[in-house]
C-alpha cells in the first residue's frame, strides 16, 4: 500500500526552480533511494517532500492525505521524519537535551522510547551528556537518526546519512538502517555511495537535472550498464 506519493511536483528557491514534473512513490515499509549526480537536485527532493523549499506545483500526499502545504509539525505528527544532509542536530545541547527536542510533539520524552534509542545507538547513553558538537561525525549522524526516531515515523526521510564519515563507519551506520527498515520504518534516502545503497535498497530512482530519469527495482538498477558507469563508478 502506498504511504508516499509525490505527484508532478515542481519546487525551488524563490525565483529558482529546480525540479520539473517529480512523480515518486513509497509503499509502507519499503526501502527507497534516490540516486543522481551532484546537482541533480536531490536534497531539494527531499526538502520540498518535507515542506522545506517554495512550491512551485504538484502535491505530495502522505497516507492518503494532502500534506504539500502543511507545516513540519504536522508532518511530524501525521508520522513522517527527516534527517537533513548537515547540522541537523543542536550543535551545543548535549546528547539527552538533543533527545528530548526529538519530543517537541508530545507532553515529554517516555523512558520507554529514550531506553529504545540507547538500545539501538548504545555509544549515545555513553555520552548521554556529552555536548553534541564534540562528538565524532558518526556518533552525530546517530544522534540525528535517534532523535528523528523519537516520534516513531512510518516514514523517515535520510538524506546523505554517510556524508564525511571515515569508512569504517559507514557499514554500522547502514546496517542501523537496515534494521530501522526491517522493524517497519519506510526509508526514502539519498546516499553520495550508491552502489551499496542499492544493494540494501528495494528500489531506486535515477534523478538528473530535476526530473526523474529512471524508475526501477534496486537490483535491476545495479545490473543496468549504463547507470553502473554513469553513477556506480563502474
Amino acid at each position: 500500500m502506498t504511504l508516499l506519493e509525490v505527484t508532478d511536483l515542481q519546487a525551488g528557491y524563490g525565483d529558482l526552480q529546480i525540479l520539473d514534473g517529480i512523480d515518486l512513490t513509497v509503499d509502507r515499509g519499503e526501502y527507497v533511494t534516490i540516486i543522481g549526480p551532484n546537482g541533480a537536485g536531490k536534497s531539494t527532493l527531499m526538502d520540498s517532500i518535507f515542506g522545506l523549499t517554495d512550491h512551485k506545483g504538484g502535491t505530495v500526499t502522505y497516507d492518503g492525505t494532502d500534506i504539500t502545504t502543511l507545516e513540519t509539525e504536522e508532518l511530524i505528527r501525521k508520522g513522517m521524519n527527516y534527517v537533513p544532509q548537515d547540522d541537523s542536530i543542536f550543535q551545543t545541547l548535549s546528547v539527552i537535551e538533543n533527545l528530548k527536542m526529538g519530543a517537541y510533539t508530545e507532553d515529554e520524552l517516555s523512558e520507554e522510547k529514550l531506553q529504545d534509542i540507547y538500545s539501538r545507538f548504545p555509544i549515545l547513553e555513553e555520552r548521554t551528556g556529552q555536548i553534541a558538537e564534540t562528538m565524532s561525525g558518526g556518533q552525530r549522524q546517530m544522534l540525528a537518526i535517534g532523535r528523528a526516531l523519537i516520534s516513531e515515523p512510518n516514514l523517515l526521510l535520510l538524506d546523505e546519512p554517510s556524508s564525511g564519515l571515515a569508512p569504517h563507519l559507514v557499514d554500522d551506520l547502514f546496517d542501523k538502517i537496515d534494521e530501522i527498515n526491517a522493524e517497519g520504518t519506510a526509508i526514502l534516502i539519498v546516499e553520495q555511495n550508491a552502489e551499496e545503497i542499492l544493494h540494501r535498497a528495494d528500489r531506486g530512482y535515477l534523478l538528473t537535472d530535476g526530473t526523474i530519469q529512471r524508475e526501477d527495482t534496486a537490483e535491476a538498477m545495479l545490473a543496468d550498464q549504463e547507470i553502473r558507469q554513469e553513477f556506480l563508478a563502474g
